[in-house]
């Protein structure tokens, strides 16, 4: 039986994934009880063909592989994992390698010590960034907090971690970059302590950054981050 299930969605992620299997590999060191599920979230990229090849033989029974044919979103992949994950607890991380995917083994480790641990959510906190990301990700913890009256910060962080019965919680998760605040919001809303665990975070080595990365990305995260929160709002004050 597997304690703990690993969501990483894959979009267009063929020169990551080698890497990221290798990195979690070495870190799960023969524990039997962690399964990692590669959501490829439609990828047009040569994605499906490296995963494939990547996870041939016996010895990779830990790694499940799914397959999305059409990209819906970046929530719609996560979800789609996650229905289909096995452990007590549930956890996701990006697969960009701007954070080590195996921070969620550390992070593991410091959640089931808490001792109410699924009456918790864990999340990351990002350090080592560069000056302008910090301060984006300050003022949109700030709108989202003011917004929507409810403590929050660094919304976007990897990796996120729950027990499974928080799922009842969110009954109507969205399909795209607003998982993590829908989250986020429900934790706070329904009183759970919410942990942290520092991750470093890079720059990326291969491929484009699918939220925001780049200055247009940015823009848009804050247009789609705006509107999920007003629609949020609007669901509070029914």
């Amino acid at each position: 039986m597997y304690v703990l299930s690993v969501i990483l969605p894959c979009y267009n992620e063929s020169s990551n994934i080698v890497g990221i299997i290798s990195s979690i590999k070495s870190a799960l060191q023969g524990r039997n009880d962690v399964e990692i599920i590669l959501v490829d979230n439609g990828s047009t990229d040569s994605t499906p063909q490296v995963l494939k090849q990547a996870l041939q033989g016996e010895h990779n029974k830990q790694f499940k592989t799914i397959r999305i044919e059409k990209n819906i979103g970046y929530g719609h992949g996560i979800m789609t994992g996650v229905k289909n994950a096995s452990g007590e607890v549930i956890a996701w991380t990006h697969a960009d390698l701007q954070t080590d995917p195996t921070d969620v083994l550390e992070a593991f480790k410091k959640y089931i010590a808490h001792p109410i641990y699924s009456d918790c959510i864990m999340k990351g906190r990002r350090v080592g960034r560069n000056f302008f990301d910090m301060i984006f990700t300050a003022g949109m913890s700030l709108l989202s907090t003011s917004l929507l009256r409810v403590p929050l910060s660094d919304v976007n962080a990897q990796p996120k971690m729950f027990h499974k019965n928080f799922l009842k919680k969110l009954p109507n998760p969205p399909l795209d970059f607003s998982l993590d605040l829908y989250l986020l919001y429900q934790a706070r809303v329904h009183k759970y302590q919410i942990l942290e665990h520092h991750v470093n975070f890079g720059k990326r080595l291969y491929g484009e950054s699918k939220g925001g990365g780049t200055l247009k990305g940015k823009l848009r995260l804050i247009q789609r981050t705006w509107k999920y929160m007003i629609k949020l709002k609007r669901e509070l004050e029914r």
